[in-house]
Formats: structure tokens, C-alpha cells, sequence
């Protein structure tokens, strides 16, 4: 009788990088394709629109705006999103405005590259754009004189719901006569409860990290939580256990202004901004050796020696606070109250019986009268 072949085992497949997290996207617009990228990283994804926009195509302001445009000259213009500026010059166009031809004489300057394609695909032709995509550095460059002296000169700015009231008193102070052009406006979702329960969560630590794609959703979801009397509290939250990241500086600007520190990507892109994600939540999680085992304790759940563990909250609170003391006894007491609305001794008995079974035995010792500790 022939023996078959042994065949090696199969190894472990790693965890995706942010298998164990949650992560919020507060993104109105693309919010699917960032919940796509963070998604496919293995991170939990929360829904929580926290602006919605309001496209002013038929609306008396833009019109009005507009028409003074076209009133005389205009020397320079600064589109500052690819929607907007496109939106501005379809809506002209249905009005039989000509702002198109209106606009050929004039330096055009691209906020980024999207709204130089916008330019472009209006028929119009970019005269500079920033590296860093960002309009701090498109005032930069206007103040500096490379576009010529701004005194007595006529400048439209394509506003992006943000009023951009620096950018715009910048100019005037100069003394160019700024015409700003609000092509859309930001305004709260029609349904604010998932941004509600997301203040909720993030007071309570249940969520690892919040996204921010815009200055306006930033500047909303801290509005909402002064609403609820909760604003000390998210700002805690946001400057502490759960990462803000913001897509950009300018996005980061009413977080910054709150006194919440942000992480950001080099590059003002989707998919720079879910790589940002992916390389700061991991590390703010040790990875602890506990006899030949390895153990990183994750957002609501454990990595194993590469492989994931999911845990029922109480067993995941006992966790985590004897994670933050690695090797340390941990009392009773303290980890009842560590347990999600709290909890006796017998609660904390239940947690940490659930949690070697998950994990096996020899991870978390017990100290007769004193608590429990890691083996570390």
C-alpha cells in the first residue's frame, strides 16, 4: 500500500492591516469609493454624512454673482474645485451668459489638478496650479506678484462652500477688487442621526479613527456635538483614543482651530488619505510578546500570532486595560469599571473566562486577591 504524500500545512494568512478597527467616514461626496479603500483593508467602515451640498445652478446668488462677473474685465481667476468651477460654467451657459468668452482674457489659476481639468474642459486655459493643491499656497502666489501687482484688478474666486474669508480679505487688502462666485454651499444631511450616533461613538471610544474630506464636515460634526452639549467631550476623544485624519491642512483647519491634533497625507487624494490610515492606527498599538506568543490588541478585537480574534466588548474592555499595563496586576475593581456600563466582580470573572477561551490558556494569569495580569 502506497502512503500518500505529507503535505505541508497551510500558513496563516495574515490580517488585512486594519482587520480589528473602525473607521468613520463623515465624506459627503465619494464617500462609498473612501468606504471602498477602507474596506478592502479590512477595517469596519461607519457611515456618517456630515454635510450635504446644495448646488446653487438655479439660484438667484450665482446669478447675481455672475452677471458682475460679466459687469467688466475680469484679470484673474481662481477655480478652487473641479465641480464648481465646471458647475459654474454649465450653469452660465443654460442662463446664455458668456462667461466663457467672458473669461479667455483672464489668468486662470487651478486650485489642484481636478480643477484644472475643469478649465480645460471648459474650453479655457490654466495659467498655474500649486503643488500642494492647497489655497493657502494660492494666496501665497498672488501676494507674492507672480501674477503681476493686485491693486485695481478684478479677481473672481469660485468659492467651495467655504466662504474663505482669510483667502478673500488677503486680497482685498491688497486692493483688488475680489468677486467671489458661491457656486455651491454646504449644509447639514437631511438625516443628521448617523452623525449623531457618530458623536456618541466617538465619545464613547467605539470608534478608532473619524475621516475628514472636507473643512465644512469637520466644522459639522463638532457643530452637531455642541448641539447635543457634548463638543468637550468629541474634542477629548478626537485628541486622544480615537485618530482624526483629515485629507488635507485645509480640511484639518476647524479641528486645528478646536484644538484637535490630525494626522494627514502628503497628497490630498483618496487614496493617500486610507494609506494614511493603515500606517497610523496599527502603530499606536504594540505589538506585546507574551511567552513564545504574540498578541496586538485592536480596536474590538486581538491579533494572535497573525491570526484574528474577535471579542465580545467586556472580554475586549479586560483586554485593553490590561494591555495598557502590560504585566502590571490589574484589580477587580478596575476592570469592572472598565466594562462597558460598568460591572462586578463576577462580570469581570465572566469577561476574562470568555477571553482565554478565545485567546487559550497561559495569556491572562490570575493573582489570587489582587487582579489579573498579562504574562508578559
Amino acid at each position: 500500500m502506497t502512503t500518500p504524500p505529507e503535505t505541508a500545512p497551510e500558513p496563516l494568512t495574515a490580517p488585512a492591516p486594519l482587520a480589528g478597527y473602525t473607521v468613520a467616514v463623515t465624506a459627503a461626496r465619494r464617500r462609498e469609493e473612501l468606504g471602498a479603500l477602507l474596506d478592502r483593508r479590512g477595517a469596519r467602515v461607519l457611515y456618517a454624512p456630515a454635510i450635504r451640498i446644495v448646488p446653487l445652478s438655479d439660484d438667484a446668488e450665482l446669478v447675481a454673482a455672475t452677471e458682475q462677473v460679466l459687469a467688466a474685465p475680469v484679470d484673474l481667476v481662481v477655480a478652487t474645485t473641479g465641480v464648481g468651477f465646471r458647475g459654474w460654467l454649465e450653469a452660465a451657459d443654460a442662463w446664455d451668459l458668456p462667461l466663457v468668452e467672458h473669461l479667455r482674457t483672464a489668468q486662470v489659476l487651478a486650485r489642484g489638478p481636478k480643477a484644472r481639468g475643469a478649465i480645460r474642459g471648459g474650453g479655457l486655459v490654466d495659467a498655474w496650479s500649486p503643488a500642494s493643491e492647497s489655497s493657502a499656497e494660492v494666496l501665497e502666489h498672488l501676494l507674492s506678484g507672480a501674477e503681476g501687482p493686485l491693486a485695481g484688478r478684478r479677481v473672481a474666486v469660485q468659492l467651495h462652500g467655504d466662504p474663505l474669508p482669510e483667502f478673500v480679505d488677503a486680497l482685498r487688502a491688497t486692493g483688488a477688487e475680489v468677486l467671489t462666485v458661491p457656486v455651491y454651499r454646504w449644509v447639514l444631511p437631511e438625516d443628521v442621526a448617523p452623525l449623531r450616533r457618530l458623536v456618541g461613538t466617538v465619545v464613547a471610544r467605539s470608534v478608532d479613527a473619524v475621516t475628514f474630506t472636507s473643512a465644512p464636515a469637520a466644522a459639522s460634526l463638532l457643530s452637531v456635538a455642541a448641539e447635543l452639549g457634548l463638543r468637550e467631550d468629541v474634542v477629548a476623544a478626537l485628541g486622544g483614543d480615537v485618530l482624526a485624519v483629515a485629507v488635507g491642512p485645509v480640511t484639518a483647519g476647524p479641528l486645528t482651530a478646536a484644538g484637535i491634533r490630525t494626522v494627514q497625507p502628503e497628497r490630498s487624494r483618496l487614496g493617500a488619505l486610507a494609506r494614511e490610515v493603515v500606517a497610523r492606527l496599527p502603530e499606536r498599538d504594540p505589538v506585546l510578546r507574551i511567552g513564545t506568543a504574540e498578541l496586538q490588541v485592536r480596536g474590538f478585537a486581538a491579533v494572535l500570532d497573525g491570526r484574528l480574534v474577535e471579542l465580545p466588548p467586556g472580554s475586549m474592555a479586560v483586554l485593553r486595560a490590561l494591555a495598557a499595563r502590560p504585566g502590571a496586576v490589574v484589580a477587580k475593581a478596575d476592570l469592572g469599571r472598565g466594562l462597558p456600563g460598568g460591572g462586578d466582580g463576577h462580570a469581570v470573572e465572566m469577561a476574562v473566562t470568555r477571553l482565554r477561551a478565545a485567546l487559550g490558556p497561559g495569556l491572562v494569569e490570575t493573582v489570587v486577591k489582587r487582579g489579573y495580569r498579562l504574562a508578559v
